[in-house]
């Protein structure tokens, strides 16, 4: 059952005042800055309630209000009103993300480093799960007479490289059949169907080049099992030590936390297209004292991977959660150009 409005109105403010500046609030304050239209006792007592009811705390006594966990739920999902990022910021975010990136690893690399700088917090991101992703294509790079690369690129928007040496010469000839063969045993095959026993039948049924694609082969399947691993990019960790809003050993918790790719990787691809927690709604013990902001990016209409970041509990998660969307979305569309 939701607040009645003059106590929504109430907690609106004081959630937003305690963003902004890190003060308990007051009646005197709340009745200055708003335009409730009622006297202070009547404030007065609406902060008790809320106070009761569990949504706002009273550090001292004598000290005004602070949003609980509980208040920034309900602000979140009730109060908080969606924000359009400006131009300038959606142009930064944009470029960001693009400039000196080629693959979707560099696209996340570049969208944490953004988002750390933005948010002045911590940013994660995990690579797409490969669980259900396809080889799309295969194709070869010569790098020396007897050297050339294998480049993968999966359904997922994953590329992947290895380099193979073979004791003949790569001519170009060569490199042509080998594209043109594997590209007809592999296109459209499920990553995790990719064996080392898938391998041997493909390679028997290459007629003449059997006896000259193993190398080919075997880095075909080490670029496959590498895009088969879910990766995590983590920036802005020492953003947290920095942070007023944190006391030291709550930043120090989630830190540690961001150090577990596998913890981040299981929070993050569990997520739904976009989710904020809120301390222990997390599970994970270290974020007790923090928010975890997501966002899913797709690839070909679907969820891919995810984008969030990590801050303390006061922050401004009205344009925090438009720039995590955001950066999700450009993560999309670059990913896709790729393919």
């Amino acid at each position: 059952m939701g607040l009645a409005l003059r106590k929504e109105k109430i907690l609106s403010a004081v959630v937003e005042s305690y963003i902004e500046s890190g003060e308990p609030i007051g009646s005197k304050a709340l009745m200055a800055g708003t335009d409730l239209g009622v006297s202070s006792a009547t404030i007065r007592n609406e902060l008790k309630a809320l106070d009761d009811e569990g949504y706002l705390y009273q550090p001292h006594t004598s000290a005004g209000r602070i949003p609980t966990k509980m208040g920034y739920r309900y602000y979140i999902d009730n109060l908080m009103k969606p924000t359009i990022l400006p131009e300038r910021v959606r142009e930064n975010i944009e470029r960001g993300i693009r400039t000196g990136s080629e693959s979707p690893e560099g696209f996340l690399s570049r969208a944490v480093g953004v988002l750390a700088q933005l948010t002045g917090s911590a940013s994660a991101a995990t690579t797409p799960s490969s669980d259900e992703a396809r080889v799309h294509r295969i194709r070869f790079v010569s790098t020396g007479r007897h050297t050339s690369m294998a480049v993968l690129v999966t359904s997922n928007g994953m590329v992947k490289s290895r380099l193979f040496r073979c004791e003949f010469v790569l001519t170009p000839q060569l490199l042509s059949m080998f594209d043109k063969a594997v590209n007809e045993a592999f296109a459209g095959v499920k990553l995790r169907d990719i064996t080392k026993g898938f391998l041997q039948s493909a390679a028997s049924g290459m007629g003449e080049l059997t006896l000259f694609i193993p190398d080919v082969l075997v880095a075909i399947y080490d670029a496959v099992q590498s895009a088969l691993e879910i990766s995590v990019t983590v920036a802005g960790q020492t953003n947290l030590l920095f942070s007023d809003a944190y006391d030291f050993d709550s930043a120090r918790r989630a830190i540690r936390f961001l150090s577990d790719t596998k913890a981040i990787s299981g929070l993050l691809n569990n997520s739904r297209s976009h989710r904020i927690y809120l301390g222990e709604e997390s599970r994970i013990p270290e974020l007790s004292d923090s928010a975890v902001i997501t966002a899913r990016y797709e690839i070909a209409g679907e969820n891919a991977g995810a984008v969030a970041v990590i801050a303390p509990l006061r922050i401004n998660y009205r344009i925090i959660s438009s720039e995590v969307i955001y950066a999700a979305g450009c993560v999309s569309r670059a990913i896709g150009d790729l393919l």
